[in-house]
């Protein structure tokens, strides 16, 4: 049916609801899923969801215009006007968020953005602005009797055609910043919706003009926001996990989050016992109100719950925690279990994951854990100085003002003064002052720079002990810890021997302290290390002596100048009179084989009077001096003469 005028036609009997019905369920279904399964929620998910919405209300017009148009002797012309200019604005519009998201997804620059979106956008208002100005003033469309409507011009094909060329050339512009699946998944959609479109005009059809657009919409929700769910375990993707903290720290939402580490299967690509995977899916969908899992890691998952939807949060935890410790002795796997609440700095920098790998270093196995303020507080610390500490290496000063070399000085038993010392690093920080070994050190190792940090300390204490030597002072040598880790350094023995020889001082008055490693591998390494550097004429100690792991056969194989007993071997031998013998029996071994015995943590009197009856050779302790600068060495050496 036509309903006809002197200058043209506006068909509506062509047109069919079903194409808009279609959109409405299926944009529907889209927000469902939106809302049900996890979507990374940033600024391109607030655009398509919008987009989304504009469509079901381009729909609902559209359905709303074609029906009162076919009945308008009921209706108000006014409200047919006004459902027709709805209805094309509504589309205007979701073509113009279409270029917005491809701004943000693309990352486009602020120039791009003056010189085409910002036009772009003019040019929708002002087609929007046409749309109900047409209506009011009758200029394309209008309705010239209860049975009779014209249309003179109508100007949404070339406002579709307009929008949908700057989309192409956005896309073909800056085609380089998308995946090429991606390209060929969203150019495919739309080629696909202008054929419809084309196809429609030619059957004097109009019920797919909004059909159309969903077709890009399912490729952009396929490629760009597919939900990333372990299937399995019913956890999202480690990936989503640092977007939604920054989503709800922009909407200053608090957050709630329990993680379990299950340590067996912290090893990548270790398989889940199946009814593990039945449990973690039931407690993550039991308990909490709107949670979500993530999975972090192989063994790590994270359960990240509103506060605000769950204000009975602490009851909640301690369900869990019952439930938890109902299902373990199936199981009986060792675990770790944090409960974290939500922290402003944390969140803004997204740096939970860095949290729970520190609070789970702490933990022991089979532990529940609380992270506190003052846990936080002791973590930025951390952070900050292993930020430091990479800042330290990647600037590359041997005299970088923030590595201090402290020593403490040896006493030698023979001539009764101090002509040895050991270097020992210390990091002093603006914001945290001094840093001791056992906070840096295991940072240092653990992200690989500790051989940086040595060739640090060595260089100063080289420097000091020519400064040292210059002022007449006597100085047999100064020793340097050294961790096993460097040993595997292909360039140890070079980097160390052109750090003494760019100082210009004896390679003698040098000497590198090494703990005995377990590793049948380390141990070779160490050999040919030791055995290289020795040629040089530098010295070695083996510390630590009497802690942990010993074989004897092992150390009668490398070649070390001194043997340091720990100071546990000198508290074991004054507990009794056989510990006391069976130190004395070592120590005498290691000298009868030209091993000389040094003592550490010699705190007393009796101390001092016990370890030289037991061979001592030398004695370092508390009882001399507590670790000092090492310019103030000077107060202990003596002068040449």
């Amino acid at each position: 049916m036509a309903i006809g005028g002197a200058t043209g036609y506006y068909y509506y009997g062509n047109y069919t609801p079903v194409g808009d019905v279609f959109v409405v369920a299926a944009c529907l279904v889209f927000l469902l899923l939106m809302h049900i399964a996890y979507i990374t929620k940033n600024r391109t998910y607030t655009i398509f969801r919008l987009l989304i919405f504009i469509l079901i209300l381009a729909a609902v017009s559209s359905l709303g215009f074609h029906f009162m148009l076919s009945r308008q002797h009921e209706y108000s012309p006014t409200l047919i006007y006004i459902l027709r200019a709805s209805y094309h604005s509504f589309l205007y519009f979701d073509m113009y968020l279409y270029v917005l998201y491809i701004r943000e997804q693309m990352h486009l620059s602020r120039r791009t953005t003056w010189q085409i979106v910002v036009p772009t956008g003019i040019l929708t208002i002002g087609m929007i602005i046409y749309e109900f100005l047409s209506g009011y003033f009758h200029w394309g469309f209008r309705i010239i009797g209860d049975d009779e409507a014209i249309e003179n011009f109508n100007l949404f094909p070339i406002g579709y055609i307009l929008l949908a060329l700057v989309i192409i050339y956005l896309l073909v512009r800056y085609r380089k910043r998308l995946y090429k699946q991606v390209m060929t998944g969203v150019f495919g959609a739309s080629i696909l919706a202008f054929a419809i479109l084309f196809l429609q005009e030619k059957f004097d059809q109009s019920s797919y003009t909004v059909g159309t657009y969903i077709l890009p919409a399912f490729a952009v929700m396929y490629m760009m926001h597919s939900h990333p769910y372990n299937l399995e375990m019913g956890a999202v993707d480690s990936s989503a996990f640092d977007e939604l903290v920054k989503f709800s720290y922009k909407r200053k939402r608090e957050l709630l989050m329990m993680t379990l580490l299950l340590v067996n299967l912290e090893e990548e690509g270790k398989p889940y016992p199946e009814k593990i995977k039945e449990t973690v899916r039931r407690f993550a969908g039991e308990y909490f109100k709107g949670a979500t899992l993530f999975q972090l890691s192989n063994g790590r998952q994270v359960l990240v719950a509103d506060k605000a939807k769950n204000p009975n949060y602490e009851n909640t935890i301690n369900s869990i925690l019952n439930g938890f410790d109902e299902e373990y002795p199936k199981y009986r796997m060792p675990f770790k279990i944090m409960i974290i609440h939500s922290d402003e700095e944390i969140s803004f920098e997204r740096d939970y994951v860095g949290l729970i790998h520190f609070m789970e270093s702490k933990m022991k196995n089979n532990e529940v854990r609380f992270v506190t303020d003052e846990d936080i507080r002791e973590y930025q610390k951390h952070k900050y100085v292993l930020t430091e500490l990479l800042d330290i290496c990647k600037t590359g000063n041997p005299n970088d003002p923030r590595v201090h070399v402290y020593c403490q000085p040896v006493l030698n038993i023979a001539t009764q003064t101090y002509d040895t010392a050991e270097a020992l690093m210390r990091i002093v920080l603006p914001d945290a002052g001094m840093v001791y070994p056992d906070v840096f050190i295991p940072l240092a190792e653990e992200n690989r720079i500790i051989h940086q940090l040595t060739l640090i300390i060595l260089h100063k204490t080289c420097e000091q002990i020519r400064t040292m030597m210059e002022q007449g002072y006597r100085i047999v040598r100064i020793s340097v810890n050294i961790s096993a880790q460097e040993l595997r350094e292909d360039c140890f023995c070079l980097d160390i021997s052109s750090v003494i020889r760019k100082t210009g001082i004896p390679f003698g008055k040098v000497a590198i302290e090494l703990t005995e490693s377990q590793s049948e591998g380390d141990f070779m390494i160490m050999k040919s290390k030791i055995e290289e550097l020795r040629e040089s004429g530098i010295k070695f100690y083996l510390d630590d002596f009497g802690t942990g792991y010993s074989n004897f056969e092992r150390i009668m194989e490398l070649p070390f100048d001194i043997i340091k007993f720990d100071r546990s071997m000198v508290l074991a031998a004054g507990s009794d009179e056989n510990s006391e013998k069976m130190v004395s029996h070592l120590a005498q071994m290691f000298s009868d084989m030209n091993y000389a015995v040094l003592y550490e943590g010699v705190e007393t009197a009796d101390d001092e009077n016990r370890c030289v009856r037991m061979e001592a050779k030398y004695l370092q302790g508390y009882k001399y001096s507590r670790p000092i600068p090492i310019e103030k060495l000077t107060e202990y050496f003596k002068k040449e003469n």
